[in-house]
């Protein structure tokens, strides 16, 4: 076993502060007493109580929360049935271009997916609003899903359907009794990296998001450009607080799935 030496323990400790160390100074400067954010006057949180009077923040987030979990949901079936047919079917015609349009998103700037999908929803005169936006962001999130699910199913073992199947279940049923439950950690993995991805989108929801549609991020970028406020400090520290909560959760959840699906899978074997 390899020693915790000093030198990676000071690595370490640089990495973790590089990436940390700014959201804790949002999060205590969040709490400061005066509207100037780079002076501490006190400790207060009168701000969080002004934001939550902000409507216009407020309904900035809901249709931000409203769009994450809907595109994130559909996101993770279509990436999931994507993963499985792409591990599953084998060879088949037209196999390498169902897989690039599948992996195309991760390595296609965001610039040119929104205004690709801006063009796309002129053309078929959609008008922009969180139906477009949903529909972006599940393009962009179902790519992210696939690589999970695809990394799980990959190592998976395959006899345990094919004894579902032999015990006279449809492959449906045996993708329902046995493979999904076995798989679960990363659907979860995924849906909660789709939904991370949508709250944290910029540059495609721009595109596509109509003026009754902002989401929050937007809502934030065009607050920031006219000054940073004690305002978007606390709601900063909100969603850090939810996206800690849900990774944690999440986290949890995924653990204790995986622990009964290897129970599971050591008892039919």
């Amino acid at each position: 076993m390899r020693r915790f030496s000093w030198f990676n323990a000071t690595s370490l400790t640089f990495g973790f502060a590089f990436l940390y160390l700014p959201m804790l100074i949002l999060i205590i400067y969040s709490f400061n007493e005066s509207r100037l954010v780079t002076v501490w006057a006190g400790f207060s949180t009168k701000w969080y109580g002004e934001l939550f009077q902000n409507e216009q923040f407020l309904d900035a987030a809901w249709v931000t929360v409203k769009v994450a979990f809907w595109s994130s949901t559909i996101a993770t079936v279509l990436g999931t049935m994507a993963a499985y047919i792409m591990v599953r079917a084998g060879r088949f015609r037209g196999r390498g271009l169902f897989s690039g349009m599948i992996y195309a998103p991760l390595v296609m700037p965001e610039v040119i997916t929104g205004l690709s999908l801006l063009l796309f929803f002129i053309a078929i005169g959609l008008d922009r609003g969180v139906l477009t936006i949903v529909l972006a962001h599940t393009t962009f999130a179902m790519c992210y899903v696939s690589v999970v699910v695809t990394s799980r199913l990959v190592s998976f073992d395959q006899s345990l359907e094919e004894a579902a199947l032999d015990l006279g279940c449809t492959p449906f049923d045996a993708f329902r009794s046995v493979t999904l439950p076995i798989i679960m950690p990363a659907v979860i993995s995924g849906w909660l990296l789709a939904f991370t991805l949508s709250l944290d989108d910029l540059v495609i929801a721009s595109f596509t998001s109509g003026p009754s549609s902002t989401t929050l991020p937007i809502k934030i970028f065009s607050a920031v450009r006219l000054g940073v406020t004690p305002e978007i400090n606390a709601l900063s520290t909100i969603m850090i607080g939810l996206v800690t909560l849900g990774v944690v959760s999440a986290s949890l959840v995924s653990r204790a799935t995986a622990k009964k699906a290897r129970a599971d899978e050591q008892a039919a074997g």
